[in-house]
């Protein structure tokens, strides 16, 4: 057993570089009560640690995506079946893509977003799938080679934008519209340059474009400029010509440096 003097603690503390003497002495030491103490646990639902999980997830996927190739990032509905013209277009995109030299990103989900893993997949290059935590769980397709998941849209909407040089987009939902018109905005605000956006399916895609033209750009909510944003394409081939030569990479030759 310790003396008296040991049991009425010291008269002089380090902790960690703070140093303490007389009645400024803490009792026990961090660990222990970083240990030791159950406390509430109320903090794990506020703001200040709802900051350090979205900082979490930047700095995973900054650190999971830092080294890819040169990539685009593709688009389309979860909700597009296996069996249809825009899965099998999805496929061909995929593969279309890797042949050019570039990795593929999508959602990570079924539909529209499998196809183009898979065609990259198939097509040995990098397949990369980045999942969001959603009510519905869709889960990451079985044609992701590299997968990161988020629980912020906005964290993952970064990663979509900052680690790919341009969109292919699919039919799609609202989901695939929120995609669209921000790389659209950060396009025409300039807050992202050279970063080619291909609208696949001309009939999927005419009423909107024709929208943006008659009824947007018409009474003066953008200028006719904007609509230059973006191409609208039925062909897999030219899709990706136009996302390379855009992108600044020789689609013979592959990414340049």
């Amino acid at each position: 057993m310790g003396s008296p003097e040991e049991a009425a603690g010291p008269e002089e503390q380090r902790l960690g570089p703070v140093f303490r003497r007389g009645d400024r002495v803490q009792a026990g030491t961090t660990d222990q009560r970083l240990l030791d103490t159950a406390g509430d646990s109320a903090w794990v639902h506020t703001d200040p640690w709802r900051v350090m999980r979205i900082q979490s997830e930047f700095v995973e996927g900054f650190g999971a995506l830092a080294e890819l190739p040169n990539a685009i990032s593709v688009f389309g509905s979860a909700r597009t079946p296996a069996d249809s013209p825009e899965y099998d277009a999805g496929v061909r995109i995929g593969k279309a893509l890797v042949q050019a030299g570039f990795a593929v990103i999508t959602g990570g989900g079924p539909g529209a977003m499998e196809a183009a893993n898979r065609g990259a997949h198939e097509a040995g290059g990098i397949s990369v799938g980045l999942g969001i935590e959603l009510p519905f769980e869709q889960g990451l397709n079985p044609y992701v080679d590299m997968g990161v998941n988020f629980r912020y849209f906005f964290v993952r909407k970064t990663m979509f934008v900052k680690y790919a040089q341009g969109f292919v987009v699919l039919p799609g939902g609202l989901g695939t519209m929120d995609e669209l018109f921000e790389a659209l905005t950060l396009v025409q605000t300039r807050k992202v340059t050279r970063f080619p956006i291909v609208l696949f399916g001309t009939e999927y895609w005419g009423g909107l474009v024709d929208w943006l033209r008659g009824t947007v750009v018409a009474q003066g909510k953008a200028a006719e400029k904007d609509l230059l944003l973006f191409h609208v394409t039925d062909d897999v081939e030219e899709a990706v010509s136009l996302v390379s030569k855009e992108a600044g990479t020789d689609r013979g030759h592959g990414p340049t440096p």
